[in-house]
């Protein structure tokens, strides 16, 4: 029998101190490179979608690439992206870590629209509040006091 699998997962991660680097035209243009990137690992984007501050991805991943191992590519490409095609920006940097969470593939088109509506989404809702919602909502046990380190 051969092997078959469907590996979804919603990715978040915001600039270092949530710095608002991310305007609508390198934001546009950084998400045109993460998805070349992401296809050159063997990875489908799904879905992309953010504000100044962070970014929210529904990916597939390869069941060969480890999650750590595709965001680390995601984010040092990037970044070396960023800095090489805008060197105003040589202060840039993605936060340390991320969020990562499993999708059904029955939410789908739930978190697909809920990623491509985040500048809808943000003028009510904070990233802080909306990355806490994440955490709680999925499960996952937090120290607040390092979440945004």
């Amino acid at each position: 029998m051969s092997t078959h699998h469907q590996l979804l997962y919603h990715i978040v991660f915001s600039t270092k101190q949530r710095r608002r680097w991310l305007t609508e035209e390198i934001r546009e243009r950084v998400n045109a490179y993460l998805i070349g990137t992401a296809k050159a690992i063997d990875g489908v984007v799904l879905a992309i979608g953010g504000v100044e501050d962070h970014l929210h991805l529904l990916v597939r991943i390869p069941a060969k690439t480890a999650v750590a191992d595709f965001v680390r590519t995601l984010k040092s490409n990037s970044s070396k992206y960023i800095h090489e095609t805008w060197p105003k920006l040589a202060e840039f940097h993605w936060q340390d870590g991320y969020g990562t969470f499993t999708v059904s593939p029955s939410l789908t088109e739930k978190v697909r629209d809920y990623i491509l509506s985040q500048p809808e989404h943000h003028r009510q809702t904070s990233f802080q509040d909306e990355y806490l919602a994440l955490l709680t909502r999925h499960g996952v046990e937090f120290d607040p006091r390092y979440v945004f380190e």
